[in-house]
Parts: structure tokens; sequence; C-alpha cells
């Protein structure tokens, strides 16, 4: 058998939840975190200025934020615009950061205190030193 090219878009995800929130607000939720809150439709966004903890709950209500499939293709994962929600309580959205959420009381939690991962897409442009 010859060489196959590996395409990691077919790899499945880390059956860990996961949100990241990228730079400008937006919250990237993988399907196993979805799956916390029910894969709700919309989502209230709270925060706990004291605790630097995020939570999601579902809800219907007219301020509820949409979330919604990050492609037509089916991979499960989840996007959220939240830039006015991270503007509004100034958290720090400069680098992109992964989170391993967890779910109380209903809600999908992310404390932002907490381990995380920074995350760079293959798009960040990379510097590079000077002299090489």
């Amino acid at each position: 058998m010859g060489f196959q090219v590996f395409d990691k878009r077919l790899a499945p995800l880390a059956k860990a939840p996961s949100i990241t929130i990228q730079k400008r607000g937006i919250f990237s939720i993988n399907k196993t975190a979805h799956k916390l809150i029910h894969e709700a439709d919309s989502v209230e966004l709270l925060f706990d200025d004291e605790a630097k903890i995020i939570a999601m709950r579902p809800s219907s209500e007219a301020h509820a934020y949409v979330v919604r499939p990050q492609s037509s293709r089916d991979s499960g994962q989840m996007i959220l615009s939240a830039t006015a929600f991270t503007q509004y309580f100034d958290i720090d959205t400069s680098v992109s950061r992964r989170y391993k959420p967890y779910e109380q009381d209903g809600m999908l939690c992310v404390d932002l205190s907490g381990p995380s991962v920074e995350v760079r897409g293959n798009r960040t442009k990379h510097e590079v030193p000077d002299g090489e």
C-alpha cells in the first residue's frame, strides 16, 4: 500500500468537552460540551466577576445568544458570537484560549482563572527572529 494523505479534518475530535474563546470574543464549543447543556439552540451568558467564571444557560429569551454550527459540515462544532459580552466584562480575548468547561446547575461553565491552552490556528503569522 502506498502513502495516504492525512486530512486532520477527518480525525475525530477529542471526547473531552472544550470551549475555545477566540480573538474578538467568538466562543467555539465542541460537541461534547454542547451536549452538557442539551444541545441548546440559544443561551444566556452570565459572568461571575469575582470568581472569573463564564456560564451559559439554555434560554429562549429575546436577549439570548444563538448557538449555531461552525460550518455546513456536520462536525458538531458550534460557535457563539459574544464580542459585546467579552468587551463589557473586559474579558481578555487578545489570544485564543481553550478551556475545559464543566456543567453546574444546568449551566455550562468556564473558569477563566483555571487551566487553559493557547490556541494558534494555521492562519497565525509567525514572526521571524532578526538575522534569520
